[in-house]
């Protein structure tokens, strides 16, 4: 007796969802909302800053747009001859300069030495510490750390008045203002590098390593060899994402010093604060279009080279 056997249909071929999604059109229709704010909240405000540096718009010159004109590269020329301008440019490159690697060495340090295992407490202890005042409020670390360097009652100085060390005005002197500053901004940012760095850490292969050890290196050229290659690519991203953001510090100084003593911790983004603040905006607008030129093009010159090695 034969035994009848049905073939079983073949497997439909997968539905590639690229290809559908690219047909069909869904896909701007997923990306529509970002689409829109991106344009509303970041592309418009930014064509208008640019077109703004263009004219001698002020403050009383909203109500009467008539009496706008355009000054063609006026406000440009301004900025070049502008000597609070200049010290503004250069505290922001002292500051970006000495906070990058400040906060990607500590965040460096903290993510080798919690991946290593060798503090005691939980590693999780330690992430949420260091990182907890990254996610806290600019304002509220900042004023903090004005009460901790107060020149009479600040914690800081009380704490060197017990070894007998007179502390200085820190936020009142021209040599101690700005790297005040830099120190904050390093404690309160090194957090993000850490999990970043931990994060990159904990994907290195344990037999690169193991090999290392065996050829005879070192902790420290295991280091050099091993995890520093292996981490490149992250620790460009924190650099990038780190200078770009330097580059626009506001909130420390505005909070802390108010730009002083003598413009000494003025940065960029506060001296365009104050622009606008005195109804200055063409003038604001072109200082604004310098600073995100010269942003891009720090960030684009980072990947770059980071990219050829």
């Amino acid at each position: 007796m034969a035994v009848l056997t049905r073939q079983a249909p073949p497997a439909p071929a997968p539905v590639k969802v690229r290809g559908v999604l690219r047909r069909s059109g869904l896909g701007w229709v997923f990306i529509a909302p970002f689409v829109v704010l991106f344009a509303v909240f970041y592309l418009g405000p930014l064509l208008v800053g640019i077109g703004m540096s263009f004219t001698d718009l002020r403050s009383t010159d909203v109500a009467d747009p008539l009496a706008v004109d355009v000054v063609g590269v006026e406000n440009y020329l301004r900025l070049m001859n502008d000597g609070a301008m200049h010290r503004a440019a250069l505290n922001t490159v002292v500051f970006v300069l000495t906070a990058l690697p400040l906060t990607i060495g500590l965040g460096l340090a903290a993510a080798v030495l919690l991946n290593s295992g060798i503090a005691r407490l939980p590693a999780a202890f330690f992430r949420l510490g260091y990182y907890l005042p990254n996610v806290t409020s600019i304002i509220g670390v900042a004023v903090a750390w004005k009460f901790l360097l107060e020149p009479e009652a600040g914690l800081v100085n009380r704490l060197l008045a017990l070894v007998g060390v007179d502390g200085p005005n820190w936020l009142d002197d021209e040599a101690t203002a700005l790297p005040s500053i830099i120190v904050m901004t390093a404690w309160r940012s090194f957090g993000f590098d850490m999990v970043v760095l931990l994060a990159a850490l904990q994907t290195i292969p344990k037999e690169l390593y193991e090999a290392a050890a065996v050829d005879g290196a070192g902790r420290w050229a295991r280091f050099h060899a091993v995890t520093l290659p292996s981490l490149r690519p992250v620790l460009l991203f924190c650099t990038v994402y780190s200078s770009v953001g330097f580059m626009q510090f506001l909130e420390e100084p505005l909070v802390m010093t108010r730009g002083g003593p003598l413009n000494a911790t003025l940065s960029a983004s506060l001296a365009i604060f104050g622009q606008f603040g005195v109804g200055n905006y063409g003038y604001a607008g072109a200082a604004s279009t310098v600073l995100f030129t010269v942003i891009v093009a720090l960030a684009v010159l980072q990947l770059r080279l980071g990219r050829r090695r």
